[in-house]
């Protein structure tokens, strides 16, 4: 078809364009009124449905997959942390061998002593790097949750329910504890 059928206020589509209408049709139609567009079919409606149907499925999977890895993630590193806390139990006896060495050597500047407080330092260093960190205890209110208290002292030194004496350090795994400090408590009526 040829553009010299179209009107000159229309641009039509070579491909795709209809043949003129006939005279009897644009009458029964009407000059001015466009064609009239029948309702969006069921089968349109139900497909649309049905994509966001799967829409919300996909993106309550992909939460639950979300999900699902960060709680592997925290679980892998509790795992991590508790097989710490069992390999850094075992070495407190070692630990705590050495800090009573060096208080039974008391004043000795000897070369031996010297070597042992390195190596106690260097031990210390190497433990608090994966985390573990002294209890304080001396000086402090009693605290059961941090404390185990070995036997409670009559005395006027310190104030009441505080601790008198630190017997063996407590050790402290990140916010976890490991062990508790074992302790001897004031109590005193006076304070």
């Amino acid at each position: 078809m040829s553009r010299t059928n179209a009107r000159p206020d229309q641009e039509l589509d070579l491909e795709h364009e209809l043949p003129p209408a006939e005279e009897g049709e644009e009458q029964s139609r009407g000059a001015d009124s466009p064609p009239q567009v029948s309702a969006i079919p069921p089968e349109l409606e139900k497909l649309r449905a049905e994509r966001d149907t799967l829409l919300d499925r996909l993106a309550r999977q992909q939460a639950e997959f979300e999900n699902a890895r960060k709680r592997v993630v925290r679980e892998q590193q509790e795992f991590r942390d508790f097989a710490a806390a069992d390999a850094l139990k075992a070495l407190l006896p070692a630990l705590d061998s050495f800090e009573r060495a060096l208080k039974v050597s008391g004043g000795d500047k000897s070369e031996f002593r010297n070597g042992m407080e390195l190596i106690y330092r260097q031990m210390q260093d190497a433990l608090q790097k994966t985390g573990l960190r002294p209890i304080s205890a001396k000086g402090e209110p009693f605290d059961p949750r941090l404390h185990e208290a070995v036997e409670m002292v009559d005395t006027a030194e310190v104030k009441d329910n505080h601790v008198l004496a630190e017997l063996q350090t407590g050790y402290k795994l990140k916010d976890r504890l490991l062990r508790p400090a074992m302790v001897r408590v004031a109590r005193n009526s006076k304070h």
